[in-house]
Order: C-alpha cells, then structure tokens, then sequence
C-alpha cells in the first residue's frame, strides 16, 4: 500500500504540473496584453504601458516566467491577481464553495439518477420499455447544458414560478442548477452502468441466482450492481473532474458566482494568474478524488485486494 501511494502521490505531481504547464502556455500565446487588459483604454503612453508590464513581470523571458511561477505554485504562492492585486489563492478559495454547493449536489444527484435508469433499464420485462430507458442517456448526453437551463429557466422559473431562477439568494436557487449539472453525468453514468449489468446478468452465476428462484430485481440488486459497479465508479471519477468545469456554463446560465465566473473574467481581463491557479486547484481537486476511488476498488472486489497482496 506504501509503494501504491508513493506512485498515485508522484503521477498527481506530473498531473499537476502537466496541468499549469498547458495552462501556461496557452494563455501566454492567446492574442491579448494582461497589461492593457488592466488599464483598459486609459490614453497611457508606450512608456508607462511598459512600466506596467514590467511591474506584472511580463517583460521577462517567458522560460524564467515560467519556472518562476511553477517554483512558486509549488510552494504554495499563486500569486497576486493582474486585475484587482488580491491573491489568487484567496480568489479561488472563496469561489470554491459556491462552485461546491452544486458540483457535490449534482454528481450525487447524477450517480443516484444513472443507478436508478440502469436498474429499470435491465429489470424491465418489455424490449420496447427496456430499449428506451437504454435511449435515454443518449439523449441526456446530447443536450448542450446552456440549452437545458435556459429551458429550465423558462418553464419553472418564468412559467410557473416555482424557483430562483437566477442569482443566488437562498437554497431554492441552488435547486435548478443542481438539476441541469445532473443530467449529463446521470445520463454517462447509467449507459456505463447499465452495460456493466448487461454483462454480469449474462454470467453464469447470476444465472444460476435465478435458476435458485430468485427475482431479476434481487439478482440485480444483490449481486449485479456490486460486480458492475467498479466501471460506474472510475467514469464518476472523470465526470467530477468534468462537473468543474461544466460549472462554468452552468453559473454562467444561473448568474451564479463560483469558479465558473472567476475563470470567465480571468480570461476576459487576461488575467493569467487567476486562470492557473483556478486550472491547478481544479486539477487537484480532479487527482484527489479518482485517488479516492481507486482506494475504494479492493473494497468492492476482493479480488482485487487479494492481487495487491500477493504482490
């Protein structure tokens, strides 16, 4: 176990800094001045324009730029924010609940709605009725996001009233954005479940569960979902890293504030500090969690426990 964390710690050092590095240069070779970004159109001559990029630190080579920063992040210096001199770390770190109140809501939410579609998808009797419930993720994972809220925003905010639709004002506001970050990782989720239960409930001893007199539900319930779980878990990994940045059109839509709108002015005020530090705290928040649920895989198979050990 000692050695499998060693490794998982030195592959989330290369993650990260695979992640700041791509961030890095991207942002450094998109068209735009960070400095005239700053002052917007001030009238300031070349000479004081220059003075400003040489107080950012954008007048040195981009190499010295670089390993300057990424010395830095890893000391755990993000750096100050071009636009308004505030640490990014502090930025980020009071936009991350925001983000977290429908991220967390919303992958639960999506892991609990992709069991329930692959449960009735493989329980029930009908092809016709299975091969819709079979359609459906399709569908949830064709539907642009934005496309959903707004429509989302119409029906029940507008329309009937019920709920927020925009801002965030209390916890009814939180409950449209939850759904519509939902849909996409329920709809993944329940066509990767589903096609694992597909294939344990074609193995032998589910069925001989149901030679025993056992129901196709109990079977599915008892034996299927443990044994077809492990896939659903890694795809929930990915998907969690995926709802991140998914919030950034979702707070978008809502007008919520959170990571998405702090990434989404970071890039329109080419602000690159921001973006990299909001791009490595995503980035770790991403190796933190799939390292989670490879700890959680010997728990759900003892196989594969029994592999670790004899190794």
């Amino acid at each position: 176990m000692k050695t499998y964390l060693v490794k998982r710690a030195v592959q989330a050092v290369v993650v990260l800094w695979l992640a700041y590095t791509l961030a890095f240069f991207l942002l450094n070779i998109l068209p735009g001045d960070a400095a005239l970004a700053r002052i917007g159109d001030s009238g300031l001559s070349e000479e004081q324009i220059a003075q400003i990029r040489a107080s950012l630190g954008l007048d040195q080579p981009i190499l010295i730029r670089y390993w300057e920063q990424l010395v830095a992040i890893f000391r755990g210096d993000f750096g100050h924010s071009f636009r308004d001199h505030q640490p990014v770390l502090n930025t980020v770190m009071t936009a991350l609940p925001k983000t977290f109140a429908i991220a967390v809501p919303a992958i639960l939410l999506g892991l609990l709605g992709g069991v329930v579609l692959a449960i009735v998808a493989n329980w029930a009797k009908w092809p016709g009725l299975r091969n819709f419930f079979n359609a459906l993720p399709s569908v949830g994972v064709s539907i642009p996001t934005f496309w959903i809220g707004i429509l989302f925003i119409m029906v029940f905010a507008f329309k009937l009233r019920l709920v927020p639709g925009f801002g965030s004002t209390d916890w009814r506001s939180l409950i449209l954005p939850i759904i519509v970050l939902s849909i996409e990782p329920a709809a993944v989720i329940g066509q990767v479940l589903s096609t694992s239960l597909s294939q344990v409930l074609n193995g032998p001893y589910a069925f001989a569960a149901l030679c025993r007199g056992n129901s196709r539900l109990r079977v599915i319930m008892v034996h299927g979902l443990k044994n077809a779980f492990i896939p659903t878990l890694t795809i929930a990994g990915v998907l969690t890293g995926g709802l991140l940045t998914g919030a950034v059109v979702t707070e978008t839509v809502f007008n919520r504030a959170g990571l998405g709108r702090v990434i989404l002015q970071g890039v329109q005020n080419a602000d690159i500090p921001v973006v990299q530090g909001v791009v490595v705290v995503a980035a770790l928040i991403f190796v933190i969690v799939n390292l989670l649920i490879d700890l959680s895989y010997p728990l759900l198979d003892p196989r594969i426990r029994q592999e670790g050990d004899r190794g």
